[in-house]
């Protein structure tokens, strides 16, 4: 398996259009497109965590009895 990279642009309208030559004919294809982060993927990510932050299902984790772990804790990952 191959991978292609290439750099391209969107017109007004939010279109891709792909000028580039394959050498494969007549087959089927699968395109993967990655969109740069303009902060919209952080936006659901922080009405999730606005959620869960004042959702009273997680009030117990604001008792002093489960800070059962400090920094000290555990061993650092060297990797």
């Amino acid at each position: 398996m191959r991978a292609i990279e290439l750099n391209s642009k969107t017109d007004k309208k939010g279109r891709l259009k792909i000028d580039y030559d394959l050498s494969e004919k007549n087959k089927k294809v699968r395109v993967l497109i990655l969109v740069g982060d303009d902060g919209e993927e952080n936006k659901d990510e922080q009405i999730w965590l606005a959620s869960v932050l004042n959702n009273s299902a997680f009030d117990f984790l604001k008792d002093e009895e489960e800070d059962i772990y400090s920094i000290n804790d555990g061993k650092p990952l060297n990797d």
